[in-house]
């Protein structure tokens, strides 16, 4: 799945805004003392072009998207019998 994202969010960053969450309560919610959590749930699609917008507008600059790693073999190492 090339090209798969994901939220991330740097805690130690995060001042607990709850913008994110305004922007995108499909995606964030807020914890009791109205920090961020966010799923591990891949985005794509349209949900992916409101998670950049979201991620551009956190005053904190906490809010990330993270690129999920390329799941296709390595075929330069060869296979080992």
């Amino acid at each position: 799945m090339a090209g798969t994202h994901s939220l991330g969010i740097d805690r130690i960053a995060c001042d607990g805004y709850g913008l994110c969450a305004e922007l995108l309560p499909e995606l964030v919610g807020l914890d009791e003392w109205g920090f961020p959590i966010v799923g591990a749930a891949p985005l794509t699609g349209q949900a992916l072009g409101h998670a950049r917008r979201a991620v551009a507008a956190c005053p904190a600059l906490a809010l990330r998207l993270d690129r999920a790693p390329d799941r296709t073999p390595d075929r330069q190492s060869p296979q080992r019998t």
